[in-house]
C-alpha cells in the first residue's frame, strides 16, 4: 500500500514504527549509586549502532530502561515512536530484546519455547507454529529443535535467546552480548543476520565487549563511560588521535625494517619493534598510506600493513585515557 493510500492513523503506525531508538539525557541511580548520570543516543531505521563501554560504565542499565524493564529518573526514551514508561505494552510489541543471559525454559523444547513465545504475543497458533520453523533454521538448531532446553551448550541457549527476541518480527531490536558462547561460525552468521535485519528496516543497538565483532556489523557507535555516553566531539578526538599501525616485511629485511623507518623520517619514539615486524603511531589513514608508498620507495618488502587495532578499539581506548587523565567527555 503506497502512504498516499494510508488513512491517517495508519501513516502514523507507520511512522512510529520506523522511528527507531532516540534517548535524551537519560539518567538512573540505585540508592546513592548513578548508574547512569547522562546518556543520550540515536539509533536510525535500517541500522546497526554499537553501545560501547568498560564493566560498570552503565550499559546493562540503560538497555533495561530501553527494553522498559527499568524507569528513567530523568530524560527521555522513545522506542519506534513510543515511550516505554507510558506505553510499555506497545514497546514490547515494537522491540525485541536479547539480553545478556535468559532463562530458557529447560524443560521446553527449542520448538516449543519459540511456539510459547509466539503465542504470548498473541500470534495464532499455526502462525507461531510456522514461525517458530523458520527460525528454528534461521539461527541453526534444526538438530536439536525436539531437544529440551536444558541439554543446550551456552552458545546454542545464545541461539535459542535470539529467535525468541525476533519471533514477533519487530522494528527495534536490542542485543546484549550477543556473540557470547558463539564459536567462529555462529558469529559470522550472527553478524550477517544483524545485517541483514538492518538491510530490511530494523533499528539495532547492539552492546559487546567484543569490540572485533562490532566492528564488523555497526554502522555507528556511542562510547558510554561512568554513566555518561561521549560527545560527538570527544568521539571525534579520540578517533583522529595517534593509531599504531602494524607493519609486516618478509624475514629477509625484517632486520632492516628500524633502518628504513628512520631513512622515511619516522622518529624512534614512533617505532616498537617486536617479532612480527612493528608499530608505528601515525595520525590518520592519509598519513598512514604516504608511509607505506615510503617505504616500498625505501626498498621495504611489505608482506602486511594494516591498523594495529580496529577503529572502534581506538577510539574507545582513547577515551578511556582521556578519562583517567582527568579529560571530559564533552
Amino acid at each position: 500500500m503506497a502512504e498516499s493510500d494510508m488513512t491517517p492513523a495508519e501513516n502514523e503506525a507507520t511512522h512510529r514504527a520506523n522511528a527507531g531508538i532516540s534517548v535524551s539525557h537519560v539518567a538512573r541511580s540505585f540508592g546513592g549509586v548513578h548508574a547512569v548520570r547522562d546518556a543520550s543516543l540515536t539509533v536510525q531505521p535500517g541500522s546497526v549502532t554499537a553501545l560501547i563501554g568498560p564493566n560498570g560504565s552503565g550499559k546493562t542499565t540503560l538497555l533495561l530502561m530501553l527494553a522498559s524493564l527499568l524507569q528513567p529518573d530523568a530524560g527521555s526514551v522513545q522506542i519506534g515512536g513510543h515511550d516505554p514508561v507510558t506505553d510499555p505494552e506497545t514497546v514490547r510489541r515494537t522491540m525485541g530484546w536479547m539480553p545478556d543471559a535468559l532463562g530458557s525454559w529447560g524443560s521446553l523444547s527449542v520448538r516449543t519455547a519459540l511456539q510459547t513465545t509466539a503465542r504470548m504475543y498473541r500470534i495464532e497458533k499455526e502462525s507461531a507454529a510456522a514461525r517458530a520453523e523458520e527460525l528454528i533454521a534461521l539461527v541453526g538448531l534444526v538438530p536439536l529443535a525436539d531437544q529440551p532446553a536444558r541439554v543446550l551448550s551456552r552458545g546454542q541457549k545464545q541461539r535459542l535467546s535470539l529467535a525468541r527476541a525476533l519471533v514477533h518480527r519487530p522494528g527495534v531490536l536490542l542485543l546484549d552480548e550477543p556473540a557470547s558462547g558463539l564459536d567462529p561460525a555462529a558469529r559470522a552468521d550472527l553478524r550477517t543476520l544483524v545485517r541483514r535485519l538492518a538491510g530490511e528496516g530494523v533499528a539495532i543497538l547492539v552492546s559487546s565487549h567484543v569490540l572485533a565483532e562490532l566492528e564488523e556489523m555497526a554502522d555507528a557507535a556511542v562510547y558510554m563511560s561512568a554513566g555518561v555516553t561521549a560527545s560527538a566531539d570527544a568521539v571525534a578526538r579520540a578517533g583522529a588521535s595517534l593509531r599504531q599501525w602494524r607493519i609486516r616485511v618478509v624475514d629477509h629485511t625484517r632486520l632492516r625494517l628500524p633502518e628504513q623507518l628512520a631513512s622515511v623520517g619516522v622518529e624512534p619514539t614512533r617505532i616498537s619493534i617486536d617479532n612480527l615486524g612493528a608499530l608505528v603511531s601515525v595520525t590518520g589513514e592519509a598519513d598512514a598510506a604516504a608511509l607505506l608508498r615510503a617505504l616500498v620507495g625505501a626498498g621495504a618488502e611489505i608482506s602486511a600493513f594494516s591498523p594495529a587495532v580496529g577503529e572502534l578499539e581506538h577510539t574507545f581506548l582513547d577515551l578511556n585515557r582521556a578519562q583517567a587523565n582527568g579529560e571530559t567527555a564533552s
